[in-house]
């Protein structure tokens, strides 16, 4: 069972995070923990005309924490915050709904579909999306506040 889980992709993806670090000037800095794990993911942000221009984060997460924070290093720079809300919310609905998991460029998220039957590992698992999510909306606040 836990084999699934764990499986080569997941390890492998844990094992190479892609953007590690931290921006020296972030548009928005957010962080995610698990109190159940004890994971935290900080992330750096910055939009430019409506997309995600540059991201760096910092990972200290189980292996589903750094597998998904792998797919979000790899993929965030170039999308808009919509398309970031929307997989936030399919990988939301895939671990506790059942739900597909996310397609398009976001599909090889697919590969953490185990993690459903392991409901103490959902929230390891969506801590990169969490904190990414926090950090668009904190972006948005400033913009609208600045109108």
């Amino acid at each position: 069972m836990l084999n699934e889980v764990y499986n080569r992709r997941i390890l492998e993806l844990a094992a190479d995070i892609p953007r590690l670090g931290r921006l020296a000037a972030p548009d928005a800095t957010a962080t995610a923990h698990s109190k159940l794990c004890g994971s935290t993911v900080t992330v750096d942000v910055a939009v430019k005309d409506g997309v995600i221009a540059d991201f760096a984060h910092e990972v200290r997460a189980c292996a589903l924490g750094q597998a998904s924070s792998s797919v979000m290093g790899a993929l965030v720079v170039g999308s808009t915050p919509a398309e970031v809300r929307a997989v936030r919310e399919a990988m939301r609905r895939m671990l506790k709904e059942n739900g597909a998991p996310p397609e398009g460029r976001w599909a090889e998220l697919a590969v953490l579909e185990p993690v459903r039957d392991y409901k103490a590992r959902h929230a390891s698992t969506l801590l990169t999306f969490d904190a990414v999510v926090d950090a668009l909306d904190q972006i948005e606040a400033k913009a609208t506040a600045a109108e």
